[in-house]
């Protein structure tokens, strides 16, 4: 019997440091069942959508955003780190908790007017997903939706992406 999303999410307590509690995902690809809930439960979140294309970050917003492309028969566009792709890019710096970081996306990978859903795994201080709108934005396309699998709202991430419609599978109220 397949149980509630949240039963297949391992909580580490104290890590990465005393106080956090780390929610693996790993614990949920590594379970048939999990993985397969977890994929349908956010695709369920894009019934009503209108989009064109699926937009996910490496590594896990491929994991989840490639299966979903998939079902729904929608081309999948990857935002790597610096150096990753082949073709012409652009790109985007963002800050990180400790630093700073790169992604870039193929230069012609989103057509302008282009509707678009960015998928990933979690939405923490919504940096990441920030700057890949910006990247979506800038090409001219529309983002439409985002949904995450988990959040922690403790970080407040949506605050990052207000204007935008964010959607969720797993709320969790601390960092």
């Amino acid at each position: 019997m397949i149980k509630p999303i949240e039963e297949y999410v391992r909580s580490i307590p104290d890590f990465p440091e005393p106080g956090i509690i780390f929610r693996d995902v790993t614990s949920i690809l590594e379970d048939a069942d999990g993985l397969h809930l977890a994929i349908d439960l956010m695709q369920e979140k894009l019934k009503d959508v209108d989009f064109d294309v699926v937009v996910g970050p490496e590594s896990r917003g491929f994991i989840f955003g490639v299966p979903i492309a998939y079902n729904l028969r929608k081309p999948f566009i990857p935002v790597r780190k610096k150096g990753k792709l082949p073709c012409e890019t652009v790109s985007v710096e963002y800050d990180l908790e400790y630093g700073s970081a790169v992604i870039e996306m193929h230069k012609d990978s989103i057509k302008p007017g282009q509707r678009v859903v960015i998928i990933d795994d979690l939405m923490a201080t919504g940096g990441t997903i920030e700057a890949i709108i910006k990247l979506i934005e800038g090409m001219g396309g529309v983002v439409v939706k985002t949904v995450f699998l988990m959040e922690l709202e403790g970080l407040e991430g949506r605050k990052k992406l207000g204007g935008y419609d964010v959607e969720t599978v797993i709320a969790y109220p601390g960092k």
